[in-house]
């Protein structure tokens, strides 16, 4: 199966217009790690794709974790003089530290001072904090906001609740002809932000529908998890699972016009890490970053205990743009066509994952004749096409031992163009398949 190929007869760049309306479904929920905001974001997806919701209690042990208390919220706000509401979170949801404790006091702004939190550096933007595992509380404000308030007493209301109850994920499994999987994972517990969150959600879903009608070599599962407790939770509860995984990907802030990045796993050389690099070795504003235990989920799927197959792929890492965790990483700064990009380049890299073979040269005695195959030029002389080039390449290297992977980054040819040569040799008896170490006749 050419996913890439199939991908592009399917799509054309609108598909990034629906991708962007999806983020704006998703946008105005209040998400968390826990509660009902993560489990609307959750049975939306599964309005799109076959989604698997699992709940685990509070005070579950996950390794040396334990699943926090579930936290929702009904209204925030302080309230100004006439009544009014000064801060308003039904305006903006992240104007509440997020898992705060509830509240319903009246105190001088001396004290509430203490837990306000804005960026004097962008006064009109509002933050994004959280506090989940101490119990806190605290209100998010445009620093122009806290300039104007003056020194008397302020009403403060938060209707939250922090009681036993659940962790939720999603679960999107979609066999296929091996049990060997590919695991695409991205979190869901971002409130109102568009770029680190949005982004990864909506790229991962509509992958995961575009996949689900395709016949696949690999197995894939797509997992939609709350940040770094959901990895860990998913990890404790699926050892076998994960033992299956032979290649994977974190996906966040994909919407926004950066460049493209990849942190590669923390094996360094894995076939992921390869694979990424040689596709984005076509984009000329890209960038390839070595392991570090610091970032999204990939730290926890790389923890030395699984050392799973996983890199990163983002466009702007996180924390390199100034609307990262803030209001600014709003639905106008995540753009379609950047979307639409980041989509296909996903299904560029499965492209490669699901077509990496290797094969056998049928007439390895010197350069076969391609000429009367129509497989060359007629007339000598001029440069060599790129296609013939691949052609050539794909001959000399096909003994059993070089994946098309191999050859690709060995020739600097794209891997979509050395797999079209091995199917045009293989259409024209030159070429057979390896499997288990045997060579068969067939089709790429």
């Amino acid at each position: 199966m050419r996913l890439l190929r199939e991908f592009d007869q399917r799509y054309s760049m609108e598909i990034g217009q629906e991708l962007h309306r999806f983020a704006a479904e998703l946008y105005p929920i209040c998400r968390s790690i826990t509660g009902d905001g993560i489990r609307r974001t959750l049975a939306m997806i599964r309005g799109r794709i076959p989604l698997e919701t699992s709940e685990v209690p509070t005070g579950t042990p996950v390794f040396d974790w334990i699943v926090p208390k579930e936290w929702n919220i009904r209204d925030a706000y302080i309230g100004g003089r006439d009544g009014g509401r000064i801060v308003d979170f039904k305006k903006c949801n992240l104007h509440v530290l997020n898992y705060s404790a509830p509240i319903h006091a009246s105190m001088p702004l001396s004290t509430l001072r203490q837990h306000l939190f804005t960026i004097p550096e962008h006064p009109d933007w509002i933050p994004y904090r959280t506090s989940y595992y101490k119990e806190e509380w605290g209100f998010c404000l445009s620093h122009n906001q806290l300039l104007a308030l003056d020194e008397r007493e302020y009403e403060v209301c938060i209707e939250s609740s922090l009681e036993d109850g659940y962790l939720t994920y999603g679960e999107c499994y979609l066999p296929g002809q091996s049990t060997e999987e590919i695991l695409i994972s991205c979190h869901a517990c971002h409130p109102s932000l568009a770029n680190d969150n949005l982004s990864g959600l909506t790229v991962a879903t509509f992958l995961a529908k575009f996949l689900s009608e395709l016949d696949l070599h690999y197995s894939y599962r797509f997992l939609f998890i709350p940040g770094t407790i959901g990895a860990i939770t998913w990890l404790a509860r699926n050892r076998e699972a994960a033992g299956r995984i032979r290649h994977g990907l974190v996906l966040t802030c994909l919407g926004d016009m950066g460049g493209f990045h990849y942190k590669k796993s923390r094996r360094g050389n894995a076939e992921v890490d390869r694979v990424v690099a040689h596709i984005l070795g076509e984009y000329s504003q890209s960038t390839i970053l070595d392991f570090s235990p610091y970032g999204y989920d990939e730290r926890q799927y790389c923890s030395p205990g699984f050392n799973l197959p996983v890199g990163c792929l983002m466009r702007s890492m996180w924390g390199s743009f100034s609307e990262y965790h803030t209001s600014a990483d709003n639905l106008d700064f995540i753009k379609p066509g950047q979307l639409a990009e980041s989509l296909r380049l996903c299904a560029a890299i499965l492209d490669v994952f699901e077509n990496n073979k290797r094969y056998c040269n049928l007439s390895p005695y010197c350069e076969p004749q391609l000429g009367r195959r129509n497989l060359y030029r007629s007339t000598g002389g001029g440069g060599i096409s790129v296609e013939i080039d691949a052609r050539l390449w794909v001959l000399n290297l096909s003994d059993g031992d070089h994946s098309l992977l191999d050859i690709a980054e060995r020739s600097g040819i794209p891997f979509a163009i050395i797999c079209d040569a091995t199917e045009l040799l293989c259409q024209n008896g030159l070429l057979s398949v390896v499997q288990n170490g045997v060579s068969h006749d067939t089709d790429p």
